[in-house]
C-alpha cells in the first residue's frame, strides 16, 4: 500500500474512532440523565400519590398520541399498594399488576428501585416504604417510549459516526495527496537519477513545510551531483590529453633504449636523464590526479591548527628541495583546520614560486591569509592560474602537472575560504589563499 492510501486509512481511522468515542459517550450521557430524570419523577410522583392526588394517575388527553389506542402514551404509570400482609391492591394508572419481589414485601424504610417486564412492555419500579406498619407504595413507569428515544439516538449517532468515518477517509486522501504529490514527483526524479539519467522532471516547488524543504535539499543535491559529473567529465578529459604527453615521451624513449648499445656515452646520460624526469612528473601527475579526484582534503579530520606549523613545515620541505631561501613571516593565528591539506597548499606554492623566479620568496601568514611573494616575471592570466591543467606559455617548457595550483584553490574552498594570483609591488607575484577563521 502506497502512503497516499496509509494516509487515508490512518485519517478515517483516527476520525470514525474519535466519532464513535464521542457517540458512546453521548448516548451513554443520555441514558444516564433519561434514567435519572425518570427516577426522579417517579419519587416525586409516589409522595404525591401517597398523600392522596390519586389523580395524577389519571389518562392525560394531551399527551395520547394519534395511535395510542391503548392508551399507552396517555397512561404511562401504575400504582399499586402493599400491605403489611403482603396482599396487593390496585391504586390506579394502567389496568395491570406490577410484579411484587420478597425484598419489595420486607422494605420497612427507604425506596428501592428495580426493572420490571409487564406483558409487552417494560417498567421502571419505585418501591417506597410508607412507614408505621402501613406497607409500601409501588409506583411503575413504561419506559417503552424512553427506549424507542435512546433507539433512535443510537441509530442517528451510529449513521452520524459512519458519516464522519467517510468524510474523515476523504479528507486524509485528498490532504495525503496534496502531501503525496510531491513526494511522488521526488521519487521519480530518484528513480531516474538512479538509473543513471538526467532527469526529465523539475524538482517540485519549494516550501516552508518538511516536504518543501527536502525538495530544497534534493534541488541541492542534484546541482552538486551535476557539477560533480561535470568535473569529474572534465578532469578525465583533461588527465587523459596531459598524460597523453609524458607517455608518448616514454614510449619514445622506451623505443631509443632498443638501441641503447648504439648509443654514445653522453646521448646514455640524456637519455637516461630524460626517462627518470619524465617518470618522476607522470609520477607526481598521477600523485596529484589521485588526490582531486579521491578529495583526500575533505576525509582528515579537522583539528585546532597554528597556521605558523605548517607553514615552516611546507618551507623547510622546499628548501630542502630547492636549495633555494625563503622567509617565512607569520603570527600566531589559530584555527579549527585539516593541517596536511594546508602544509600541502602552501607547498605547492612555494614550489611554483621557486620554479618561476630565482630571486628570494617570502611566505608571510597574517589573519587567515597565506601569501608566497617573488620577484619573477609575474602573473599570466591570473584568472585561469588556478584551473586545472592549465600552463601558462612561458611555463610549458618548465616540469609540473598543472595541478598544484588548482589543489591550492580546492583546499581554500574546503577551509571556507578562496584563493587569489596578482602582482607584486615593484614587480614580481603575490598568490596565496585564505581560510574563514569562525
Amino acid at each position: 500500500m502506497n502512503l497516499r492510501g496509509k494516509l487515508a486509512i490512518a485519517f478515517a481511522a483516527v476520525g470514525g474512532g474519535a466519532a464513535i468515542l464521542v457517540g458512546v459517550l453521548g448516548y451513554h450521557t443520555a441514558s444516564q440523565r433519561i434514567s435519572a430524570e425518570l427516577d426522579r419523577s417517579l419519587l416525586s410522583t409516589a409522595s404525591q400519590v401517597s398523600a392522596g392526588a390519586v389523580q395524577l394517575l389519571a389518562p392525560s388527553p394531551l399527551t395520547r398520541g394519534p395511535g395510542d389506542d391503548d392508551h399507552d402514551e396517555a397512561q404511562p404509570m401504575v400504582a399499586q399498594s402493599i400491605a403489611p400482609d403482603g396482599t396487593v391492591h390496585r391504586v390506579g394508572g394502567r389496568p395491570v399488576t406490577l410484579p411484587v419481589t420478597a425484598a419489595d414485601r420486607e422494605l420497612v424504610v427507604g425506596t428501592r428501585y428495580a426493572d420490571a417486564t409487564v406483558g409487552p412492555d417494560d417498567y421502571r419500579v419505585l418501591t417506597v416504604a410508607l412507614g408505621s406498619g402501613r406497607g409500601a407504595l409501588q409506583l411503575g413507569i413504561d419506559v417503552d417510549e424512553t427506549r424507542h428515544v435512546l433507539g433512535d439516538l443510537a441509530e442517528r449517532m451510529t449513521w452520524v459516526s459512519l458519516a464522519v468515518l467517510a468524510g474523515a477517509a476523504l479528507a486524509g486522501w485528498l490532504l495525503a495527496r496534496q502531501i503525496t504529490r510531491r513526494l511522488v514527483r521526488l521519487t521519480r526524479l530518484t528513480e531516474e537519477v538512479s538509473a543513471g539519467s538526467r532527469p526529465g522532471l523539475g524538482v517540485p516547488d519549494r516550501g516552508r513545510d518538511e516536504v518543501g524543504r527536502l525538495s530544497g535539499s534534493f534541488a541541492g543535491m542534484l546541482e552538486r551531483l551535476a557539477r560533480a559529473r561535470d568535473d569529474q567529465e572534465r578532469l578525465v578529459q583533461d588527465a587523459a590529453h596531459e598524460l597523453r604527453t609524458p607517455l608518448t615521451s616514454l614510449r619514445t624513449n622506451a623505443s631509443v633504449l632498443r638501441r641503447f648499445e648504439e648509443l654514445s656515452p653522453d646521448a646514455r646520460n640524456r637519455l637516461l636523464a630524460d626517462v627518470d624526469g619524465e617518470t618522476r612528473e607522470l609520477t607526481h601527475l598521477v600523485t596529484e590526479l589521485v588526490e582531486l579526484a579521491t578529495g583526500q582534503y575533505d576525509d582528515e579530520p579537522l583539528l585546532p591548527v597554528e597556521l605558523r606549523d605548517p607553514a615552516e613545515r611546507a618551507a623547510a620541505r622546499v628548501r630542502r628541495r630547492s636549495g633555494r631561501a625563503i622567509a617565512v613571516d607569520a603570527d600566531d593565528t589559530t584555527f579549527s583546520g585539516r593541517p596536511k591539506a594546508l602544509e600541502r597548499a602552501m607547498t605547492n606554492l612555494l614550489e611554483n614560486a621557486v620554479k618561476f623566479s630565482s630571486g628570494p620568496v617570502e611566505l608571510r601568514v597574517r589573519d587567515g591569509r597565506v601569501e608566497v611573494l617573488d620577484r619573477g616575471p609575474g602573473i599570466e592570466d591570473a584568472d585561469r592560474v588556478f584551473d586545472r591543467f592549465y600552463r601558462a606559455a612561458a611555463a610549458r617548457s618548465l616540469p609540473g602537472s598543472g595541478l598544484g595550483l588548482s589543489i591550492v584553490r580546492e583546499v581554500a574552498l574546503s577551509h571556507g575560504g578562496e584563493a587569489f594570483a596578482g602582482p607584486r609591488d615593484g614587480g614580481g607575484a603575490v598568490v596565496g589563499f585564505t581560510v574563514a577563521l569562525t
